[in-house]
């Protein structure tokens, strides 16, 4: 318990201490008020100084010893991966012209070539000999399609259509 007299000058010292507080955020705000008035007679505005402070943050990042070891290891990271991603294509590459070369594959391609010489001659097409893979792919994709079609009937009304 404090006594009253304790109370009292409790009571006047904090009426001072708000008064000082009342006092100071005066002053401040006047304060406050003038560095405004420097800085648009000096052409400062609130955009440059946000560029200024982002520039300054971003410098000091950079020169961070963290962000100087997680920048090297991404890099290093990313030369790995690109390094990794090349010799996996190349050794894609190789292997696809090996297989294309090998006579397994060309033992494969006469026999598309024969059915598909068969299916023009069967479809009514005209027959031709030798030609590259591609084009032969092609034309049996093309007999393919017309000898499906051959099967549906279309619709002769629109009655038909409708239904």
């Amino acid at each position: 318990m404090i006594s009253e007299e304790e109370k009292e000058e409790l009571k006047i010292e904090l009426a001072k201490l708000e008064d000082e507080i009342s006092t100071l955020r005066q002053v401040l705000a006047a304060k406050e008020k003038h560095v405004v008035e420097i800085k648009q007679k000096l052409g400062i505005s609130l955009m440059n100084e946000l560029k200024q402070n982002f520039s300054k943050s971003w410098h000091d990042m950079q020169t961070t010893s963290a962000y100087k070891k997680t920048h090297e290891t991404l890099s290093h990271a990313g030369q790995k991966a690109t390094a990794a991603i090349s010799n996996v294509g190349t050794a894609i590459s190789k292997k696809f012209g090996d297989m294309r070369n090998s006579p397994t594959f060309k033992s494969f391609e006469e026999k598309v070539e024969t059915t598909v010489t068969s299916l023009k001659t069967k479809v009514g097409g005209t027959s031709h000999t030798g030609g590259s893979f591609e084009e032969v792919l092609s034309s049996t994709a093309h007999a393919s399609a017309q000898s499906s079609l051959a099967g549906i009937r279309l619709p002769e009304s629109e009655e038909e259509l409708q239904c």
